[in-house]
């Protein structure tokens, strides 16, 4: 059995805001609930998804270790950049 919805969120927006939203969902056969929170929690499995966890083999694993672990290579480009006094330095 689905868990009940309890919580709720108010939002904010502007009538152009919200009538897009509505169309979206009604064109996607969604609630504007639904849809928002289909919309929302895509968003949010996206933005959590490469910060927290990441599968590797242990080929995969090897090679992240060795590039964590290998002495950065040299980029001039890089050098002359971090060398150059700041502008609000100036």
């Amino acid at each position: 059995m689905p868990e009940a919805r309890s919580e709720r969120v108010d939002l904010r927006m502007t009538q152009a805001a919200k009538r897009t939203l509505q169309h979206a969902a009604a064109v996607s056969n969604k609630t504007l609930t639904e849809f928002l929170l289909d919309s929302g929690l895509t968003a949010a499995a996206d933005a959590l998804s490469d910060r927290r966890v990441f599968l590797l083999d242990e080929a995969q694993w090897d090679a992240f270790h060795a590039a964590l672990d290998a002495p950065p290579r040299d980029n001039p480009a890089l050098r002359a950049l971090l060398a150059r006094k700041p502008v609000w330095e100036a």
